[in-house]
């Protein structure tokens, strides 16, 4: 229950910020759902994988190199599901997306899972 509800949070961001933010667009609300599952897996397999071979430059910008990974599995979840474009200077509307994705993301989860947490405790 916990997956799906990141889920559609991801995808409800995702969604308004393709509405907000210039240069990224999402047809319709389902493929939203489907951006945000794509990203899912991607985060759960291709991600690692990307961390492991660039591990030098990780830690050679400390830590910095990530950003560059988040963008590079956006424009690879762009690639895979039709609906989703990214304009033309790909790589920076990227990473403006997966930036501002993080921090949206990161507040809703803190938002909506902290009921959750509360009442397990």
């Amino acid at each position: 229950m916990k997956f799906l509800t990141k889920v559609f949070i991801t995808a409800v961001n995702a969604f308004v910020l393709a509405y907000l933010l210039p240069g990224i667009e999402i047809k319709d609300f389902l493929t939203a759902v489907i951006v945000a599952l794509v990203l899912a897996v991607l985060d759960a397999v291709v991600k690692p994988l990307l961390i492991l071979f660039t591990l030098p430059a990780t830690i050679f910008t400390l830590g910095l190199f990530l950003f560059v990974i988040n963008a590079c599995i956006i424009l690879i979840d762009a690639y895979f599901v039709g609906g989703f474009e990214i304009a033309v200077p790909k790589f920076w509307y990227a990473l403006l997306f997966s930036i501002c994705l993080s921090i949206a993301n990161s507040i809703v989860h803190r938002i909506a899972l902290k009921d959750e947490k509360q009442k397990s405790n």
